[in-house]
Order: structure tokens, then C-alpha cells, then sequence
């Protein structure tokens, strides 16, 4: 295979520009042995979460430029390969002032410079700090402080209904709302 910090790098300077050019962040790239084969995977995200239109938008625009930088640098892949797009899972490490912004509302821990650990609900962030809610007191930490950061899995976030049936005010459909005149019965 051909030097792989050679050819992450050379992927990372390829692609990066294509990618935010459909409105998302380039993440991470990797490239790993698949028998005869090698798996390009490339992480891509954007705020608000990426949908399966936006895997497919990405993966059209990387593949063709994978396969045309493949004819003018053959031993940038090394011959075939299989291209997956993905989002970046829950277990992303927060690195950068966006991954802290798109995590607003989640219960994350954040370890801090000092060696202090701190958990709590991400209320607001931007490029220079974070607000957490620890457990009803508000802690604001510079990103500066702050040596790592995760998202903590949540069965049931608070304000998320567990009950498929519960009332939505936002449901258009719903039978039983007093204020759609469709749903009003009339007296004949």
C-alpha cells in the first residue's frame, strides 16, 4: 500500500475542498488494506446532522474525484477500491468549536486541562467557550481549558416523549387538537 500518512494527507488536501463545497465538513478520511482492495472511508458531517441525500451527494462528488485523481496519480490508492461515506458516530470526540456547537442539548463530559472532570448538559458553544448545566448551575469552560470532550449516550433525553402516542403540538394530524378547525365537530 502506498505511504498511508502519504496518501491520508494527499486525500485530506484532495477531497476537504470538494466536500465543503456541498456544504459539509470533512471529518476524517482513512484508507485500509481490503484484500486486493482498499476501503476509503471518509467522515463527514455539517450543522443540524447529515441525511442519506447528503451520503449520497458527498459519495458522488468523492467518488469522481477519486477516479479521476486515480488516472493522473496511480499510486495514490494503489488500484481499486471501495469509497463509504459516513456520519461521524456518538462516540466522536468533541475536537473543535463545531463538534461542541452541534452537540448543544446532549449531556456531555468534558475533562478539563487541571484534570478535573465535568459533566453536564450542553447549553450553548462558540468558538471560543461552552456553557454547561451542572446540575442546575450554569459553568462556562473556554475551549482553551478543555482537553477532550464526549457526548455521553442518553436513553431518554429530557423533553424527548417516551410515548409514541403522546399529544405533538407541532402534528399537523393530530386527532385531538382543539385549534384545527378540521378536527371541530359541528352540530347539525
Amino acid at each position: 500500500m502506498p505511504g498511508s500518512t502519504t496518501s491520508r494527507a494527499r486525500l485530506v488536501q484532495l477531497l476537504a475542498p470538494a466536500v465543503e463545497a456541498t456544504g459539509h465538513d470533512l471529518e476524517d478520511v482513512s484508507v485500509s488494506p481490503a484484500g486486493k482492495r482498499r476501503v476509503v472511508r471518509v467522515v463527514v458531517d455539517k450543522d443540524g446532522g447529515i441525511t442519506l441525500d447528503d451520503v449520497a451527494d458527498v459519495s458522488r462528488v468523492v467518488s469522481e474525484l477519486l477516479d479521476t485523481a486515480e488516472e493522473e496519480e496511480p499510486d495514490l490508492l494503489g488500484g481499486a477500491y471501495v469509497l463509504e461515506v459516513s456520519s461521524p458516530g456518538v462516540d466522536r470526540p468533541l475536537t473543535a468549536p463545531r463538534h461542541w456547537r452541534r452537540s448543544v442539548g446532549r449531556l456531555v463530559k468534558a475533562t478539563l486541562a487541571d484534570g478535573s472532570v465535568v459533566t453536564g448538559r450542553l447549553r450553548s458553544a462558540d468558538e471560543l467557550e461552552v456553557l454547561l448545566d451542572v446540575d442546575g448551575d450554569e459553568r462556562t469552560l473556554l475551549l482553551a481549558e478543555l482537553v477532550s470532550g464526549a457526548v455521553q449516550v442518553e436513553f431518554s433525553r429530557p423533553g424527548a416523549s417516551l410515548d409514541p402516542d403522546a399529544d405533538d403540538p407541532d402534528d399537523p394530524d393530530d386527532p385531538d387538537d382543539p385549534d384545527d378547525p378540521d378536527d371541530q365537530e359541528v352540530d347539525a
